[in-house]
């Protein structure tokens, strides 16, 4: 992921400017990082550091989510829906 995809996320997800630290940017940023990872590891399926960043990426996500979750119920939704992502 190049700075302006990033930034553009960012954008999209961020709830005033400059924001980059609450928990929708943060799990917005790490749906796309984990999507390049797959693709990355669907070609070169030795690649076991990868995989094991990839799974702590997953693990760091879900728990960004399960906090989201439980602070503020509408825009886990809302996030859930806009990335893919299933809920529970």
């Amino acid at each position: 992921m190049d700075k302006t995809q990033k930034t553009a996320i960012i954008n999209e997800y961020a709830r005033k400017e400059g924001d980059t630290g609450s928990p929708e940017v943060q799990i917005a940023v790490l749906t796309a990082r984990i999507k390049e990872l797959t693709e990355h590891l669907r070609s070169n399926k030795k690649d076991h550091s990868t995989r094991r960043g990839l799974l702590a990426m997953v693990s760091r996500r879900k728990r960004l989510i399960a906090y989201l979750a439980r602070t503020d119920r509408d825009k886990y939704i809302q996030v859930t829906d806009a990335l893919g992502i299933r809920r529970k």
